[in-house]
């Protein structure tokens, strides 16, 4: 059954990019090989990926996608990609990326109907729009691999109040050096 999912790496307080809006904090973690695999088996499962502009932007810039469109191949495949942005992106070469400055839940019809059959929709971040994902009751699992890592500083993993009756806890688990929780939301 296809699921909606929020899957990000985060720092032991919380935040999901530091200041700057980097993940260097979290490719400095020694020993994520055994997270790096699991992740592989995620993103088999996904059929549709899902970003904000911030995210998307970081990507394009760090992973240098735009000169070397090929990388994003590497990294996503061919999946559908829906950035959310205000403002006009570019997009890598030939890449199956759509650009919207429309709210989640009027382009959410849209996504579900492209999202191919018995695949899960991933929700890459940031944590903005997955609460807007789950304000739209169109969030369904929350999966968060906490790396050893404080910041001071940085985007958390949810901008949004969000309480304990709305969330059930239904697995945690070692990864190498990281800690997975694994959450329902209703």
């Amino acid at each position: 059954m296809m699921a909606i999912i929020y899957n990000t790496s985060s720092t032991l307080n919380g935040f999901i990019a530091d200041k700057e809006n980097s993940l260097q904090w979290l490719f400095d973690v020694p020993g994520s090989d055994g997270a790096s695999e699991d992740f592989g088996v995620f993103l088999s499962k996904v059929g549709t990926i899902v970003m904000g502009s911030t995210t998307y932007e970081w990507l394009l810039k760090d992973l240098d996608f735009i000169s070397d469109p090929q990388k994003w191949t590497d990294v996503y495949g061919d999946r559908p990609t829906w950035v959310f942005s205000s403002r006009d992106l570019e997009i890598p070469e030939g890449k199956p990326v759509k650009v919207m400055n429309r709210d989640v839940a009027k382009v959410l019809p849209a996504i579900l109907e492209e999202n191919p059959e018995n695949t899960d929709i991933w929700i890459v971040g940031g944590g903005d729009l997955a609460g807007q994902f789950f304000d739209a009751g169109a969030l369904d699992r929350i999966i968060l691999t906490m790396a050893p890592v404080f910041l001071d500083e940085g985007q958390p993993a949810m901008p949004c109040r969000i309480e304990s009756d709305r969330l059930r806890t239904v697995n945690v688990r070692e990864v190498g050096q990281f800690a997975e929780i694994t959450l329902d939301a209703r």
